[in-house]
C-alpha cells in the first residue's frame, strides 16, 4: 500500500502578512500543526500525504491587505477505513503543517478520524477550533494567550489539553463514556465547568470547550 501514498511538500511565502486564518481539513489522516522552526520568510509550510487515486490536496489562498485565509483540503476521493465506534483510530496518512509564529493566527482543523496534535508553543493565536471523528486530540497552548478561545473535540478518542502555568482558564469539559481528569488548580464552579481562581482578572486567559464521545478528557498544566 505504501507505493500508493504520495507526499505534497508545500510552502506559502509570508509576503508581509501579519494576520491569517488557517482552515485545514486532513480527510481521514493524522494531522500535526506546530510552528516553523527557523527564520524562514514563510506563512506556512509542510508535508501532506495523500493516496495516488485520491488526488493532490488543494490549497486556496485568499487575501486582503495584511490578512489572508489559507485553506488546505484533502482530495475528494480518499481511501476509507473501517472505524470502530468505541475505539480511537489512527489515520492512514500524515499531514505535518508548520505555521509562522509571528503571524496572529486563527486555526480551524479537522480530521474525519485520525489523530490531531496541535502545539501552539511560542505562537500568536486568537482562536482554535479542532475536531476529529474518532482519533485522539492533543493540544498544547501558548504562554501568551490573551482571551484565547479553544474548542477541542473527538468522537471516540481521548482529548488532552496542556495549559502553561501562569495562564488562567475557564474549561467546559464533557465526555460521554470516559472520565474528566482535571488539574487541581482548576476548581469546579458548575456542572462540567472548571475555572482557575484568577480567571476574571488575569491578562493571559483562555476559554476552553472540550469533549470526547467515548474517551477521557484530560486537562494538564
Amino acid at each position: 500500500m505504501a507505493k500508493n501514498v504520495l507526499t505534497d511538500n508545500f510552502v506559502e511565502p509570508l509576503d508581509g502578512v501579519t494576520t491569517a486564518s488557517f482552515d485545514i481539513h486532513a480527510g481521514d489522516g493524522n494531522l500535526s500543526i506546530d510552528r516553523l522552526s527557523g527564520d524562514e520568510a514563510l506563512l506556512a509550510g509542510g508535508a501532506l500525504q495523500y493516496f495516488e487515486k485520491q488526488g493532490r490536496p488543494t490549497r486556496t489562498l485568499t487575501s486582503r491587505p495584511g490578512q489572508v485565509t489559507l485553506a488546505l483540503r484533502s482530495g475528494a476521493a480518499g481511501h476509507r477505513w473501517l472505524r470502530m465506534p468505541w475505539a480511537a483510530c489512527n489515520g492512514a496518512t500524515e499531514w505535518n503543517i508548520h505555521l509562522n509564529p509571528t503571524v496572529l493566527s486563527a486555526i480551524t482543523a479537522h480530521s474525519d478520524g485520525g489523530n490531531v496534535k496541535i502545539d501552539l508553543t511560542g505562537m500568536a493565536v486568537t482562536c482554535v477550533s479542532a475536531d476529529t471523528g474518532g482519533g485522539n486530540m492533543d493540544v498544547v497552548l501558548p504562554d501568551d494567550a490573551a482571551d484565547l478561545s479553544v474548542i477541542a473535540k473527538t468522537g471516540a478518542g481521548n482529548v488532552t489539553v496542556s495549559i502553561p502555568n501562569g495562564v488562567a482558564a475557564r474549561i467546559h469539559a464533557t465526555t460521554g463514556l470516559g472520565k474528566v481528569i482535571m488539574d487541581p488548580r482548576f476548581n469546579k464552579i458548575a456542572e462540567d465547568v472548571y475555572q482557575s481562581t484568577d480567571f476574571d482578572t488575569a491578562a493571559n486567559r483562555i476559554e476552553i470547550t472540550t469533549r470526547s464521545g467515548a474517551g477521557n478528557v484530560s486537562i494538564n498544566s
